[in-house]
């Protein structure tokens, strides 16, 4: 199906832009949130007649999340969350445990709006983008940690899942008598059979 956008949609295009896009991906996301019109002559008309007032409302909801960037940008949130002794978390972090914890915090962040590369499945530190508007993103970090002790650890840079004490190595002479004892035993056993089938 072919649309004009009325805003600018992120990997499709810019306002006024006419672009083919699935029917699906049109009817179901497109057209009802009013991102699009269909791309007929009439509706062409109407885009003409109403781009300077969509440009201007677009102008200024694009100040207003500005605003907003400037004050998450570079934020930091932690996500305490059980794990395996691996660091796999059992679960994940989705995008609406981000808002969740955003808006805690007194940021309203819709999950819409939290833009995933790929689930969260490990503890660490991941940068996560926000996209507050088509044209404005911020970046917040998301610290997914066990405890508050083990997210402070994180952040000064310590790897949380290094063994705390590892054992010692055995040296290669320790090696060395393991095996001439074992080889040792293992003679005397096949010595003192072969003597008892003798006799």
């Amino acid at each position: 199906m072919e649309i004009i956008l009325l805003e600018r949609v992120e990997n499709l295009g810019q306002m006024g832009d006419v672009v083919k896009v699935r029917d699906g991906y049109a009817r179901n996301f497109l057209l009802p949130r009013k991102k699009a019109l269909r791309a007929n002559e009439e509706n062409r008309k109407l885009f003409e007649q109403q781009r300077a007032e969509l440009e201007a409302r677009n102008l200024e909801q694009r100040k207003e999340a500005e605003a907003v960037a400037g004050k998450i940008d570079g934020r930091s949130f932690v996500m305490i969350r059980q794990a395996s002794e691996m660091g796999h978390l059992y679960g994940s972090v989705s995008t609406r445990d981000i808002a969740e914890i955003a808006s805690a915090d007194g940021l309203m962040i819709d999950r819409t709006q939290v833009r995933l590369d790929k689930p969260l499945k490990t503890l660490g530190i991941f940068s996560v983008r926000i996209a507050l508007h088509p044209e404005v993103t911020a970046k917040i970090e998301i610290n997914v940690a066990r405890s508050a002790e083990e997210a402070e650890r994180q952040a000064r840079g310590e790897n949380i899942l290094a063994r705390e004490e590892e054992p010692p190595e055995k040296t290669e002479a320790q090696s060395a008598e393991f095996f001439d004892e074992t080889a040792q035993a293992a003679a005397e056993a096949t010595g003192g059979a072969s003597e008892t089938s003798s006799q």
